[in-house]
């Protein structure tokens, strides 16, 4: 089974980290979720906790 966005289609990008503020991943990212493979989905969402510290310093 392929690894869901995680997107709750708030889309506001953070200016500093370049973050989603609510699914803490690029515009890149966003854009080619799609076209990622699973093993590189699994690496955004288990960066969560750093980038979510990134958003709050």
């Amino acid at each position: 089974m392929s690894v869901k966005s995680h997107c709750i289609e708030i889309c506001k990008f953070e200016g500093k980290t370049g973050f989603c503020v609510a699914c803490l991943r690029t515009r890149e990212e966003c854009r080619d979720w799609k076209k990622m493979k699973d093993n590189r989905r699994h690496q955004i969402l288990n960066d969560r906790p750093r980038r979510e510290s990134k958003l709050s310093d």
